[in-house]
């Protein structure tokens, strides 16, 4: 790419890579290019994975097939954004994190089964889970970072599930325990990573 297509801004990662093209011509030229060249080492292009996508938003308003893709565990398509500047909202083609991460990630949460770590208090609670959770907070959060609120959301829930489980006075008393752990979360934000990013509702 860099040698026969210096002004093609491109990145790889592994074996996924990603092209912008200045037109729909020019991209499905270039995927003959990286077809053919696939098959002189012995190699295809992912039938599924390879797709041509239009990058839409307030000023490209064309009508194509494919207005997203997936890449790297975000998906980037049109989406509603803020302009704080002028506190206007506008059509800008913007990465989230995608479906896909997400569900890995509330797949992670119940599969380490926190509300069984009866053994442990809420500032080991939050020590345990505080390098998982800003790992989480530092890649998928860079844009869009409200679309992380239903994965933390899950996990306020385990947390709650946990209270109950670790203290018999709530055991039978969720919303007491939704109660509970929504005081603790406005009094010591700090606690858990996603707390201090602002993510303290839902626990019910």
């Amino acid at each position: 790419m860099q040698k026969h297509h210096p002004r093609l801004k491109w990145c790889r990662y592994a074996d996924d890579g990603l092209v912008h093209c200045q037109n729909e011509a020019q991209a499905r030229e270039i995927r003959k290019i990286l077809e053919r060249r696939f098959s002189e080492c012995g190699l295809e292009l992912h039938p599924d994975k390879t797709r041509i996508a239009y990058c839409k938003d307030g000023d490209r308003k064309g009508r194509y097939e494919h207005i997203s893709f997936d890449f790297l565990g975000y998906t980037f398509r049109p989406r509603l954004v803020k302009n704080r500047k002028r506190n206007s909202l506008f059509v800008s083609f913007t990465p989230a994190v995608s479906k896909t991460a997400q569900k890995a990630m509330r797949f992670k949460i119940r599969k380490l089964k926190i509300r069984m770590r009866t053994e442990l208090n809420l500032t080991q609670m939050a020590n345990w889970l505080n390098p998982m959770i800003s790992g989480w907070l530092s890649y998928y959060g860079q844009f869009c970072r409200s679309e992380l609120y239903k994965v933390f959301r899950q996990l306020n829930k385990a947390l709650v599930r946990w209270a109950r489980r670790k203290y018999k006075a709530l055991s039978r008393h969720k919303t007491q325990a939704s109660k509970l752990l929504q005081r603790i979360a406005k009094q010591h934000q700090g606690l858990f990573a996603h707390w201090r990013a602002g993510m303290t509702g839902t626990f019910a």
